[in-house]
């Protein structure tokens, strides 16, 4: 049988949940079709996906359809676990998005898109809810094609309930490529294999219409994936890749896997000589063991240590950084409860989802943690109260902030008490908007061996890097290796770790006093529906948000004239202003917002100076070196270490200027 990993994925209230129903229903793999609103949805088994009527957690369920065995991944479908989402779209064959026929393409609809064209996923369109009085097969379909990709092509109509693609269909397929029309002006149709491989490449986006809550539309799905999806072709050699990790009810650890390569057995040895000790395949809430799988397949495997998203196993290498990433900071109050017991199971849920980032400061004695939103702020103390009956409060958040340079500056660390010595030079330039924090190595190895160079780079990715002009984690920076010393007599590894990281600092407080270091905060791109009379106020809030706006355009929604405005504004600015859209617009606007990344502080100064942020006071960080003279140690202030350092500098300023 031929088997592929499919995901579902949407906008909240897309009816997602709903369409994976109706598939496991209609292929015989449920005998009673369950609902949302009933709380009884296969899909959706945990307590809080039930009390909250929406997908929190991914979940798998598998079906066959004649000779195609689908495994099928449900995500979460609400912007504030889109982190989620994201972890699964990295080991899908195939994803079918559920767009709403009443609402059309949603502000996360969009981002969803966005992520699938990232991770390269194949992926078929279900338009949902056409039995809606409001909906309208022609206009969703144009948007579509005018929003997402021409690509997106009609597959079902009447009289293709088998999977066919209706013959008026075949020109739409073949200009989507030069060399398919060519074939296709001769011969006048285009191959399903051709077809097939278009999918694959992204080409063509099969749509479909139904009704999935009247089951309309379901079977012509099935049978469309049955007809034009491929099975991936796997190596022999063993590789997986981790895309989430979980509890269960008795607490042990789950990791969940999808292997891209060989087979897998039980009491396998693998990850750091630990042992395979079971291995579990998921239906919804159950599973049964297997005593091996192979290539393709989906499995947990309990116990495992050291996993987590996005790592791969064997030969399979690891996966991108993830784009999905948290903007709002919250601190949390125990009320009473202790501390390092709060921080413990923080650390657990961490550990399920990654992007939580809990950080704990032993200075202040707090604890924060860093989400998307009131949505999964309010699921979090949940999942505390019923699994841990931990009780506790968040103070209220505030913008999570992040810093960068704007021009390459060569940091130097010295260590030296007595008996220890490393110094270390890094090149520390600004790299790509997006790209997160990379590191790598210039130097030659007769500079500084190849040992100590393992050591740098250790240590480089041992902790996280904050900025000196507020404190905030350091982003879109390239961290080199340029040169160092190492002693032969008195060098070991931890020298050049204290080396390593006060090079880092010094070298931002470097480009602090030449003025290259920035602040960046999280925007947010918009979607603003207004009635036209209020079209004036809109631009007027936004300009005073510092947001920019594209030229507005007029629509009709359910009889009105409105005018939809987008754009982009600084997150801090912009939150809360949906309550002030709806009182100005009495309830009929509406304002979708999504997370756009960090852009330049619209008003550093202000930050910079709110947060007081003491760089050299910040012990755990000290850009400041240790050299040694009369056999004892003594500290050597940040601005001081160029003149004392022991290694020339690589490069000169002129030359730093050129780099960026």
């Amino acid at each position: 049988m031929k088997h592929i990993v499919a995901g579902i994925v949407a906008h909240v209230d897309a009816g997602k949940t709903t369409l994976s129903e109706a598939l496991l229903y209609r292929s015989g793999a449920l005998r009673q079709l369950g609902r949302v609103d009933n709380g009884d949805a296969f899909l959706d088994p945990d307590d809080l996906e039930k009390q909250r009527g929406i997908t929190i957690f991914s979940h798998q369920a598998s079906l066959q359809v004649n000779d195609l065995e689908l495994t099928l991944l449900d995500t979460p479908g609400h912007v504030d676990f889109a982190s989620q989402t994201e972890q699964v779209l990295s080991v899908l064959d195939y994803a079918v998005l559920v767009v709403s026929a009443t609402d059309g393409i949603q502000g996360y609809t969009r981002t969803l898109w966005r992520l699938l064209a990232h991770y390269q996923v194949p992926t078929i369109i279900f338009v949902n809810k056409m039995d809606a009085d409001t909906a309208d097969r022609e206009r969703v379909l144009d948007q579509l094609q005018q929003v997402f990709s021409p690509g997106c092509i009609a597959f079902n109509d009447d009289q293709t309930a088998d999977g066919k693609i209706p013959a008026t269909a075949y020109e739409d397929i073949a200009m989507q490529s030069d060399a398919v029309l060519e074939d296709f002006l001769d011969s006048g149709t285009v191959a399903d294999e051709t077809v097939r491989q278009m999918i694959g490449r992204r080409e063509v986006f099969p749509c479909y219409f139904g009704a999935a809550l009247k089951l309309d539309g379901v079977d012509t799905l099935l049978a469309g994936l049955e007809q034009w999806t491929r099975e991936p072709q796997y190596t022999a050699d063993f590789g997986a890749k981790v895309f989430k990790i979980s509890h269960d009810d008795k607490g042990e650890r789950l990791t969940w896997l999808r292997l891209t390569g060989g087979k897998l057995a039980n009491k396998t040895t693998i990850l750091d000589e630990q042992k395979v000790n079971q291995i579990r395949v998921y239906n919804g809430a159950k599973f049964t063991i297997q005593p091996a799988v192979s290539a393709g397949m989906v499995c947990v495997i309990p116990n495992l240590t050291g996993t987590h998203p996005g790592q791969g196993l064997g030969i399979q290498p690891a996966g991108r950084t993830p784009e999905i990433q948290p903007v709002l900071n919250y601190t949390l109050d125990p009320q009473g409860h202790d501390l390092h017991e709060c921080l413990t199971i923080l650390r657990q849920l961490e550990d399920e989802d990654p992007q939580l980032h809990v950080a704990w400061s032993s200075h202040l004695q707090e604890i924060r943690v860093q989400i998307m939103g009131a949505v999964q702020l309010e699921i979090l103390q949940q999942i505390l109260h019923e699994r841990f009956h931990l009780d506790v409060g968040f103070g209220a958040g505030s913008i999570l902030y992040k810093e960068t340079l704007t021009q390459a500056v060569e940091g130097v660390g010295h260590f030296e008490p007595l008996r220890h010595y490393a110094e270390v030079h890094l090149l520390i330039q600004s790299a790509p908007r997006g790209s997160g924090v990379t590191f790598a190595t210039d130097c030659d190895l007769e500079v500084l061996g190849k040992n100590w160079q393992h050591q740098v780079l250790t240590s480089l990715q041992a902790k996280e890097h904050l900025g000196v002009l507020t404190g905030s984690p350091l982003t879109d920076v390239k961290i080199t290796l340029v040169s160092g010393r190492a002693s032969i007599v008195h060098s070991v590894g931890g020298d050049f770790r204290e080396a390593t990281w006060r090079a880092v600092r010094q070298g931002l407080m470097m480009a602090k006093t030449q003025g290259h270091a920035q602040l960046l905060e999280p925007w947010y791109r918009f979607r603003l529906e207004v009635g036209q009379d209020q079209v004036g106020r809109a631009m007027t809030d936004i300009q005073r948000m510092h947001g920019q706006f594209d030229t507005p355009d007029a629509t009709t929604v359910g009889g009105d004239d409105m005018t939809v405005l987008t754009g982009t504004a600084p997150v801090a600015e912009m939150q809360g202003y949906v309550q002030e859209v709806n009182a100005y617009t009495h309830g009929k606007g509406q304002l979708e917002c999504l997370i756009d990344g960090y852009r330049p502080c619209h008003n550093a100064t202000a930050v910079i100076a709110a947060q007081d942020y003491d760089p050299v006071g910040d012990l755990e960080n000290t850009p400041g070196s240790v050299f040694c003279a009369h056999g004892a140690g003594y500290p050597v202030h940040w601005d001081d270490v160029p003149a004392m350092a022991h290694v020339d500098y690589v490069y000169t300023a002129a030359e730093l200027a050129k780099l960026n």
